[in-house]
């Protein structure tokens, strides 16, 4: 089938989540972004490689500004300084956003030609299976046949009882000579099927193996483009912390370099002082907030996982239900969704559960590290972690709610744990999870999974 490349169809607009609609929860491919992949893959390695050096810590102390107030050529040079440094720090965070979003894009895609090859290999290994069996069975026939015509060795005593009582009545002799050619034209057929059989059994083992590496091929490529992707997320992650620890006090030292009355820097310093911790003060709240939402969830699901469509909240081996709600899409090939900015993708690669609002509690299904925490194209803030204990598998979270994250690249969590909230980032018609499952890099259903851990998924 087709399947819509995420730089083909341009971003749906803005919406709040008042107007948003809640229907059939689904993925949609998302543009790469405004910047060519030339620029952005520049960008990303000028931002591996090192701060640019408008963005050091050099920054005016508050006695600065206040020696520069001395006269007006240095205080004309430090409000230069000043204006340079508040456009760096904010020409940085966007462009780090916007290389973290092509990145994240990059990534997206890479995933999908893995999962879409990912199931071409498991579709070609089926088809092989089953012409295998058709094989052994049919061959199992006709040996059954000839075994059963050579039995006794050479005796011709089977074949005397067979044609006895015959010699005598011409019809009846060519009757039953008519018979036995029909059975050996039989086990013939049967031989001839038997063959073909175990000879498209073998070009779709070929088949299968070619599709096979491939997809590793494909894996291998995914796993990179992730890497990529967590590397520019952190750092617009760490160019909008620097913005937010500088802004303000830049700010105020400007206002404070143009204010030309006899006032001191010290009103201006004293204001920024309690700015920042007004600001800290907002953040340990919210904070609070968060992981009181985070334990209230977790007391109403019973202690782990969440509830919700009448699904089990625990299983076995240490699986949990990531999400309440019901299932909006299930696993597979679909028939996409489409609307004026483009189209949902054609192969689903994971399992949508919706309850109909934003900001729910998104659990941990098993304990392990975060190996992606950030921007992921269609699948909009994604989380991936890494389930280990040498089985392949991981789990991947989409859609969560900007500024919904809850724990970090590297961070180890526990299953049941509220890893993050539920929103409607990327290619996604409602406020939802998109929830996954990977076995050695490539996804497998994950309502079938689940559900032979004893959780139900509906």
């Amino acid at each position: 089938m087709n399947i819509p490349n995420p730089d083909d169809v341009r971003r749906a607009p803005a919406q709040t989540s008042a107007v948003r609609r809640i229907r059939r929860p689904r993925r949609r491919t998302l543009t790469a972004g405004a910047l060519s992949l030339t620029a952005v893959g520049a960008l990303i390695v000028s931002l591996f490689v090192g701060t640019p050096a408008a963005l050091a810590d050099d920054y005016p102390s508050w006695d600065d500004v206040q020696a520069a107030k001395a006269s007006e050529s240095a205080t004309a040079d430090q409000v230069n300084r000043i204006q340079g440094l508040i456009a760096s720090l904010t020409q940085n965070v966007a462009d780090t956003k916007a290389a973290a979003e092509v990145a994240g894009n990059e990534y997206f895609k890479a995933q999908q030609d893995a999962n879409i090859q990912a199931e071409r290999t498991r579709t070609l290994e089926g088809q092989a299976a089953e012409k295998k069996k058709l094989a052994d069975e049919s061959a199992s026939k006709a040996g059954q046949v000839a075994a059963q015509l050579s039995r006794n060795g050479g005796d011709t005593t089977s074949l005397q009882l067979f044609f006895s009582g015959s010699k005598s009545n011409t019809d009846e002799l060519l009757q039953r000579l008519g018979q036995m050619d029909r059975v050996l034209a039989s086990t013939d057929a049967i031989s001839s099927r038997a063959a073909q059989a175990k000879n498209t059994a073998q070009a779709l083992t070929d088949q299968a193996n070619a599709a096979k590496a491939e997809r590793d091929r494909l894996s291998k490529i995914a796993e990179d483009k992730m890497q990529k992707a967590q590397a520019a997320s952190e750092a617009a992650q760490a160019a909008l912390a620097d913005q937010q620890t500088h802004l303000g006090q830049l700010q105020a030292q400007l206002a404070a370099l143009h204010d030309t009355t006899a006032k001191t820097v010290a009103g201006y310093e004293a204001g920024e002082a309690k700015r920042a911790a007004e600001e800290a003060a907002r953040q340990a709240a919210a904070a609070a907030a968060r992981e009181q939402a985070a334990r209230d969830a977790a007391a109403n699901s019973g202690g782990g996982g969440g509830g919700g469509g009448g699904g089990s909240w625990s299983g076995s081996g240490g699986w949990v239900r990531p999400f309440g709600g019901y299932q909006s899409s299930g696993y597979g090939y679909r028939t996409p969704d489409c609307a004026s900015w483009g189209c949902s993708s054609s192969f689903h690669a994971g399992v949508d559960l919706a309850d109909g609002s934003c900001g729910s509690p998104i659990y941990a299904a098993h304990s392990g590290t975060v190996v992606y925490a950030g921007y992921n194209g269609g699948y909009g803030n994604y989380i991936k972690i890494n389930n280990g204990d040498g089985t392949g598998l991981a789990t991947g979270y989409g859609h969560i709610l900007n500024g919904g994250f809850n724990v970090g690249y590297g961070q180890w969590v526990d299953a049941g744990q509220v890893i993050a909230f539920a929103g409607n980032t990327g290619g996604s018609f409602g406020c939802h999870l998109h929830y996954e499952v990977y076995q050695n890099g490539s996804t497998i259903n994950p309502i079938t999974f689940m559900e032979n851990q004893g959780i139900n998924m509906d």
